[in-house]
C-alpha cells in the first residue's frame, strides 16, 4: 500500500524514518497499537510522496530532511524528494519562508496538479500531518465547493484543499483513505463527508490522541465509574517544537483547545470547570513535552481528594507510531467499501473523533470497538 504525507515536518520525519527501520528489523514496534495483528503487515507500506510548503524542504529528499530531527535515517529515504504542497498561510506568523503550488496556481489549479500527481504516484492513503492552522468549518459541501471554484483563497485552509484534492483523487481511481491528524475539522465537517460518501474516499480524523488528553479521558473514565464527582480539571503541556511554536497563535490554539476539551462533557455527562489546552513554547524543550494534570474530585463521605500528574512525552513520535496503524486500517476500510468516516477507528485514534455527532467514550471501550470493526478477537471483553 502506497502513501502520501502531507507535512514533512517532526511527525512525518519520524514516521518515515520509524517505519523504514522497523521493516529493516532494526526496531521493535513499540507506539503501534496493532503491530502484527492486522492483515497488511507493516511491512507493506511504502512511502511514495512528501509535500512541504517550506522553501528549505522542497526538493530535498525526505532523508536530507529526516536528518533536521534525528540522527538515525535510513538511506531508502534517499528516494522520496518532497514536492510542493499547498499552504493558504498556514505557516503566517512562523519563522518559515512558504512557498506553495497556490502562490501561482489557482485553488482549482493547484487541487487538480495534486490530484494528476497521485494519480502518477498510485497512491492509496494520505496522511495529513501539516502544522496546526486556524479554520472555520463549511458543514455545506456546497459552500465549499464555490470557495474552491471562487479562488477564495482567504476562506480555504491548507487541510481542506487537501481534503478537497483527496476527494476528486478518489472519485477517479475508485478508493482512497485522507488521514487527518491535526485539529482542522475533516471527519466532523459534513461538508466534507458527504463529498468522502459520494466520491469513494474514507476520511479518518479529527486530531490524533497521543498524550496528555487520552490519558485524562482514561483517568476521569476511571473516576466516572467509581461515582466520583469531579470538581475541576486542570491540564496542560508546553513544547519546543514547530506545532508549539504554531500554537503561539491565539486562532490555532483555539483550534486546538476545542479538539483536548471535548473529552469531558462526552466521558461525563456534566462540564465541570476546566482548564485544558496547549499553554506555551519554550525551544529548548524541543518535541520532549512537559504534560501536567491536576483533577480534584469528591469521594465517599464528601472526601475531597486530587489527582496530580506530570510527565515528559515524546511528542511526535507518539502520533508517528499510530499513523503506521491508521494507514493500514485506511486501505483495509476501503477494500471495505467504508466510505464517509469510520467512528471505531476515530474513537480510538484521535481526540475529536468523528462524524460530528458522535462523541469521545473511555478509551478501554473505543479499544474494543475498534478490535472488533478490523475482525481482531477482543482483548479484554
Amino acid at each position: 500500500m502506497r502513501v502520501a504525507i502531507l507535512g514533512q515536518g517532526y511527525v512525518g520525519s519520524i514516521f518515515a524514518i520509524g517505519l523504514e527501520r522497523i521493516k529493516r528489523g532494526e526496531i521493535k514496534p513499540y507506539g503501534v497499537p496493532l503491530t502484527n495483528e492486522l492483515p497488511i503487515k507493516i511491512e507493506d507500506i511504502e512511502i511514495v510522496a512528501s509535500y512541504d510548503v517550506d522553501k528549505n524542504k522542497i526538493g530535498k529528499s525526505v532523508y536530507e530532511v529526516a536528518k533536521n530531527y534525528y540522527d538515525i535515517v535510513p538511506e531508502s529515504l534517499k528516494d522520496i524528494k518532497v514536492r510542493k504542497g499547498i499552504h493558504l498561510r498556514s505557516l503566517r506568523n512562523l519563522p518559515i519562508e512558504a512557498e506553495g503550488l497556490d502562490d501561482d496556481l489557482s485553488l482549482e489549479e493547484a487541487i487538480n496538479k495534486l490530484v494528476d500527481e497521485w494519480k502518477e504516484l498510485k497512491v492509496d492513503v494520505i496522511v495529513n500531518v501539516c502544522t496546526t492552522e486556524s479554520f472555520v468549518p463549511f458543514n455545506n459541501k456546497d459552500e465549499l465547493i464555490k470557495a474552491i471554484k471562487e479562488d477564495n483563497k482567504e476562506r480555504v485552509t491548507a487541510t481542506q484543499a487537501y481534503a478537497y484534492a483527496a476527494c476528486l483523487y478518489a472519485n477517479e481511481v475508485g478508493g482512497a483513505c485522507f488521514v487527518n491528524a491535526i485539529p482542522t475539522l475533516i471527519a466532523n465537517d459534513p461538508a466534507f463527508l458527504e463529498l468522502a460518501k459520494e466520491n469513494n474516499l474514507v476520511i479518518f480524523g479529527d486530531d490524533g490522541a497521543t498524550g496528555a488528553t487520552p490519558l485524562t479521558a482514561d483517568v476521569i473514565t476511571h473516576l466516572c465509574q467509581r461515582n466520583r464527582y469531579i470538581r475541576y480539571i486542570v491540564q496542560f503541556n508546553i513544547g519546543g517544537n514547530t506545532d508549539f511554536l504554531a500554537l503561539t497563535d491565539e486562532e490555532r490554539n483555539k483550534s486546538k483547545e476545542y479538539t483536548k476539551s471535548s473529552i469531558v462533557k462526552d466521558i461525563l455527562g456534566y462540564e465541570p470547570p476546566h482548564y485544558i489546552k496547549p499553554t506555551g513554547y519554550l525551544e529548548p524543550i524541543g518535541d520532549r513535552k512537559f504534560i501536567s494534570m491536576d483533577i480534584e474530585y469528591i469521594s465517599f463521605n464528601g472526601a475531597v481528594d486530587e489527582l496530580i500528574i506530570n510527565g515528559r512525552i515524546n511528542d511526535s513520535p507518539a502520533l508517528a507510531g499510530l499513523l503506521v496503524d491508521l494507514v493500514r486500517l485506511g486501505k483495509m476500510a476501503i477494500d471495505k467499501k467504508e466510505f464517509g468516516t469510520v467512528y471505531e477507528v476515530n474513537a480510538f485514534y484521535m481526540k475529536n473523533p468523528g462524524p460530528k455527532d458522535k462523541k469521545n467514550i473511555p478509551r478501554i471501550i473505543a479499544y474494543e470497538k475498534l478490535r472488533m470493526w478490523a475482525e481482531l478477537k477482543p482483548r479484554w471483553l
